[in-house]
């Protein structure tokens, strides 16, 4: 039996899958394009680097595992591969961000990677749906 709402949209199938590649294409590629490039110029631009040593790991090390994330998980999203794998990163540099960067800071401060964290557990606990590399090569 299939389910319908209210405004004629079914509850599952295609328009979960769509609903996935929309997800997997905004959060990934504005994680990308809006914080992943930005800190990866700042990685290769050489001289000392200033960023937040996290857990002790100093900043070169906390950068380097941020742009690890924010540049190449956030590519692999956006195109559907390894996708529960490349959000895993993305989820625990999220929620450093929150808890650890950002702990002291207005709610506001925070709210960004608290917008970005639930998308990437979404694509956590769903995969990345019909539409995406990971789909293709199965």
């Amino acid at each position: 039996m299939k389910l319908v709402n209210p405004f004629g949209f079914a509850t599952s199938g295609r328009l979960t899958d769509l609903s996935l590649l929309l997800l997997r294409l905004a959060f990934g590629g504005l994680m990308f394009l809006n914080h992943g490039l930005g800190k990866f110029n700042k990685l290769m631009a050489g001289g000392e680097i200033k960023f937040a040593s996290v857990f002790g790991m100093g900043p070169e090390l906390s950068l380097g595992l941020a742009v690890f994330a924010e540049v190449l998980c956030a590519l692999l999203v956006v195109i559907g591969l390894f996708t529960r794998m490349a959000v895993i990163p993305l989820i625990i540099t999220m929620l450093v961000a929150i808890f650890v960067i950002h702990i002291g800071d207005p709610f506001k401060k925070m709210e960004s990677a608290i917008i970005y964290l639930i998308p990437y557990l979404v694509l956590f606990w769903n995969g990345s749906g019909k539409y995406s590399v990971d789909e293709f090569i199965s």
